[in-house]
């Protein structure tokens, strides 16, 4: 028989993290940029300059950068549009654990670790300028629960609302929408001030733009010793074709470009014109529609601005030290915004050979044009063959700072893969999305597939392959099974052959269960399955703990440490949970205080409902398989902690992860306990 309670005392010897205080001089600045609906075929270099379609756009610039950096044609989005997307990405999550799901838009992100506070507690000066989206409820900058001010970032110049982004004039109405909501100004804050009356004839590619490049050059003149970080959010190319005032500023970079003003009525230098009406002079005169034009217009503003960036970055001397991303935030979007027209995705093959758009789970409206560039230090013109997504970003900066991410992170740092590496540990690549839509039905597509209601959506990565469900009804519905290196457009549905696919789904819907928890305000047909053990034992890796050592402002992941902590020699204990009620109880010594990771298996004898709670003294982080099932870490001061959860444990064993940090004794001592409640009821 199992006893209740366990006690074990472990001394580590702490190791030093790789970077775990890097100077300053050691920190590159960091830029993400996220435009908005842009498909993995707008992209020049993937797709546009070697189409044979009979409409093709260009995007120099974007080329260029790819040229100079690592192209990442397997990068993928959290969710198909935008609110989960961004989120995702700012929390360092996946989907299975994002509290913004589905069209969940001005939710609150929630109050915890985000990009910006991982970095801002690493030195970095941080900012966001463009569009959010993510605030809560409220009416302004001091009553939004989440205002991007209070979720890591020093400033924010933007758009809040997620509606607000939908045109791109904010002081003018746009008498052509489609709905009143297009036909009246929006606002945008700076930090604690509403602007929008200020910016007369603002075109917010170039305003979101010149805004930036102004906060660099200020930033590198007053701090030039801090390192940055920058999140520039576009809002375009959404669904809203409005073009520029005029054609682009003469030069690039510094003293050219797009340049910031701060005069209200001229805030930017080509806030000028006549608003709405420029077109690139390469797509007219060929016979193209209104939207067509206006579309490729939009592409080329966002391609020539991310160039000007880079250019300023030359011109400070600051371009070696610093990684820039571009990415975007969904598969491409299929309307216009303008009464009586219509855009559709299939007139630039914007999802490029793949079938799906914006709100699809197939690769169109999933996979992403991205680019990483940062001269010297990753190798150019080279291709990202692996397999990533949106919260592998968290933990690959929290590397560049020389800080080890949050334990409650998804993702894993791609950096040693973006210079060259092999030795990658895989990203987890897993999608869940709700739309009552369906798939267009574009020649292009798979004639089966258009047409095909979208439903309740699931895509997951494993061993080498793509399993994709949709409308699902049930968690007993089967995936569809693609090899994507071998067959990009998803035509050979592998679950049907005999043999070893067969066992892959099976492992697909056992899989999906053990890393997602369930969010009541988006539930799935899944949410109440039990989460399946492992019928063999050896199908786990042993248990450890391991301890490291120094002052950390969070519950790190020290499995992503570059350097081995000492584990304990008794490893082999397991929690028996073959009583009513049973304690797994620890305390374990961490030399001069730090952090300290603890793994175990838990063998159910029978499957049911259990209320699983935590007792800690500070700061703790539990995982179930995948599964982040408790956070009893961020904002949490040195005081006894009680979380809890209620769990459908299916019978068999299953491993458990907890970490913390040390209190004041240099010890984490805490308690699990798990208490079956009975057999979930179907």
């Amino acid at each position: 028989m199992f006893k209740n309670s366990i006690c074990v005392l472990f001394v580590s010897c702490c190791l030093f993290y790789f970077g775990q205080s890097a100077s300053a001089q050691d920190q590159p600045n960091i830029i993400f940029i996220l435009a908005d609906d842009l498909g993995w075929g707008d992209l020049g270099i993937l797709h546009q300059n070697s189409s044979t379609h009979p409409r093709r756009h260009k995007t120099p610039y974007l080329d260029q950068m790819a040229s100079d950096g690592v192209l990442m044609p397997e990068h993928y989005c959290p969710a198909p549009v935008c609110a989960p997307s961004r989120a995702s990405f700012l929390m360092g999550v996946h989907q299975g654990h994002a509290t913004v799901r589905n069209n969940q838009f001005d939710k609150a992100l929630n109050d915890n670790h985000t990009v910006a506070t991982v970095l801002k507690d690493a030195g970095y000066k941080t900012a966001l300028i463009g569009k959010y989206g993510l605030q809560g409820e409220g009416e302004d900058s001091k009553t939004w629960e989440a205002y991007p001010t209070k979720r890591g970032f020093d400033e924010f110049f933007g758009y809040v609302a997620h509606s607000d982004g939908h045109v791109h004039y904010p002081s003018h109405p746009w008498p052509i929408g489609n709905s009143e909501s297009h036909r009246v100004g929006k606002q945008v804050w700076w930090n604690n001030r509403e602007v929008s009356g200020e910016l007369t004839r603002c075109y917010t590619t170039d305003l979101f733009t010149a805004r930036s490049k102004h906060w660099i050059i200020e930033h590198r003149k007053t701090s030039p010793e801090q390192p940055f970080f920058l999140y520039l959010a576009f809002d375009t190319p959404h669904a809203a074709l409005q073009v520029p005032t005029g054609p682009y500023p003469s030069g690039l970079g510094v003293d050219g470009g797009v340049r910031w003003l701060g005069q209200a009525g001229e805030m930017i230098n080509t806030a000028s014109g006549t608003i709405d009406s420029y077109r690139h002079p390469d797509y007219v005169d060929k016979g193209w529609s209104d939207v067509q034009e206006r579309f490729a217009t939009m592409v080329r503003r966002i391609d020539v601005c991310v160039g000007d960036l880079l250019v300023t970055l030359k011109d400070l001397g600051i371009s070696e030290n610093t990684m820039v991303v571009f990415t975007s935030d969904n598969g491409p979007h299929d309307k216009t915004y303008i009464a009586g027209k219509r855009y559709e995705a299939s007139d630039f093959q914007s999802y490029g050979p793949f079938d799906g758009t914006k709100r699809d789970t197939w690769e169109g409206g999933i996979r992403m044009p991205t680019i990483a560039w940062w001269p010297t230090k990753i190798p150019n013109n080279s291709i990202h063959q692996k397999p990533t997504q949106f919260h592998d970003w968290m933990a690959t900066f929290a590397e560049l700072a020389g800080v080890l991410p949050p334990a409650r992170t998804d993702g894993v740092s791609m950096m040693r893969s973006l210079q060259g590496g092999q030795d990658q540990k895989p990203s987890r690549i897993y999608v869940e999305y709700e739309n009552n839509g369906k798939t267009k039905s574009y020649p292009d597509f798979l004639k089966s597939r258009g047409g095909k209601k979208r439903g309740e959506m699931q895509v997951i990565h494993l061993d080498g392959f793509k399993g994709i469900r949709t409308n699902i009804k049930s968690h007993t519905d089967p995936f569809e099974i693609y090899d994507l290196k071998t067959d990009v457009g998803e035509r050979k549905n592998l679950a049907n052959s005999a043999g070893k696919f067969k066992e892959l789904e099976q492992r697909m819907r056992d899989q999906v269960l053990r890393l997602r928890i369930p969010n009541a305000t988006a539930r799935r047909p899944y949410d109440s399955e039990f989460i399946p053990g492992y019928q063999n034992e050896n199908e786990l890796k042993a248990g450890f703990e391991k301890c490291l050592e120094g002052k950390f402002k969070y519950v790190p992941d020290l499995t992503a440490s570059r350097k081995e902590a000492t584990s304990s020699s008794d490893v082999k204990k397991k929690i028996v949970l073959s009583e009513t009620q049973t304690n797994f109880s620890g305390k374990f010594r961490c030399l001069n205080g730090g952090a300290v990771m603890v793994a175990r298996t838990v063998e159910v004898m029978e499957s049911g409902r259990y209320l699983v709670a935590l007792h800690s003294k500070s700061r703790t982080f539990v995982r179930l398989h995948e599964s982040g099932i408790i956070d009893a870490d961020f904002d949490n001061e040195r005081r006894k902690i009680s979380t809890k959860i209620e769990l459908n444990l299916g019978e068999g064993y299953h491993p458990l992860v907890i970490a913390g940090l040390t209190d004041e004794k240099d010890e984490l001592s805490f308690t699990v306990n798990f208490q079956r409640l009975g057999a979930t009821p179907k």
